[in-house]
């Protein structure tokens, strides 16, 4: 059943590295965070990276662990789906997988399938990649595409979630902050939003060490909601609703996915 809007929620809330407090701040932050369809926190939040290239192997969990339980229970007393980043345990114990989880209306995971080894980072060096298999979820009879962070720097991950039937790209972050890096982020949300006629729903950890700036941007382009750089004492919910009517317009007056040739 096609559903005319999906309340949307950014928790854009600093992670912490002791895995305990996380747990306890994602209960609490869904507590006050009521009246939503879709909430959506940052990338990594069942524990913070660290300082650049710390081994984070020894938080990671799987999928039925103490973080994504919590999240259930979370999503679950808020009446909501709620997305969350954490560390999951694969294949090779020293090189988690960076996923996010789903819970609530819909129950899915996403391995981050782009590292963040650019900028003078190498998360390949401590992570996985996952499989290049994009995830659509439903969410309250909206289809709602799943990246993470660095994956928006490219744009055939989202051209292949829209391929799925995607209507809504949520993006969880960790947008590390540095010259031009609001800018890019600002940008490539907007171009993702705009060239897939789609919303673009993203949340990033906080400054200073992050970027902030959590938004939401509509098929058209439009900023519809947006967040400031934030600061790790206290975090900042940005709501907005997603409109089927402004989706459609959209895509009848920029008929791009109809019009692609490749």
């Amino acid at each position: 059943m096609t559903a005319p809007t999906l309340r949307i929620a950014l928790v854009q809330a600093a992670s912490a590295l002791e895995p305990e407090a996380n747990r306890a701040t994602l209960a609490e932050l869904a507590g006050r965070t009521a009246d939503t369809d879709l909430m959506v926190f940052p990338e990594a939040f069942a524990r913070d990276f660290g300082e650049a290239g710390s081994d984070v192997s020894a938080f990671a969990e799987p999928l039925d662990g103490p973080f994504a339980s919590a999240v259930s229970a979370a999503a679950t007393d808020a009446g909501t789906t709620v997305v969350a980043g954490m560390f999951e345990q694969g294949p090779d114990p020293e090189r988690p997988w960076n996923t996010l989880v789903v819970r609530g209306g819909a129950e899915a995971s996403y391995r981050k399938v782009h590292l963040y080894d650019s900028f003078g980072y190498r998360e390949s060096d401590r992570l996985t990649a996952g499989a290049v298999e994009p995830v659509v979820v439903e969410v309250a009879g909206w289809k709602v595409g799943l990246m993470t962070c660095y994956d928006l720097r490219f744009p055939e991950l989202a051209r292949a979630l829209v391929d799925r039937g995607a209507e809504v790209i949520a993006v969880p972050a960790a947008w590390v902050a540095g010259p031009r890096k609001v800018h890019h982020w600002r940008t490539l949300l907007t171009a993702r939003a705009i060239e897939n006629t789609v919303y673009v729903a993203a949340v990033g950890q906080p400054a200073p060490r992050y970027c902030g700036h959590s938004m939401v941007v509509d098929p058209f382009g439009e900023v519809v909601a947006e967040g400031g750089p934030g600061s790790p004492d206290e975090p900042e919910v940005v709501r907005t609703t997603a409109d089927r009517a402004v989706l459609e317009e959209a895509r009848k007056v920029n008929p791009s996915l109809r019009n692609r040739r490749m």
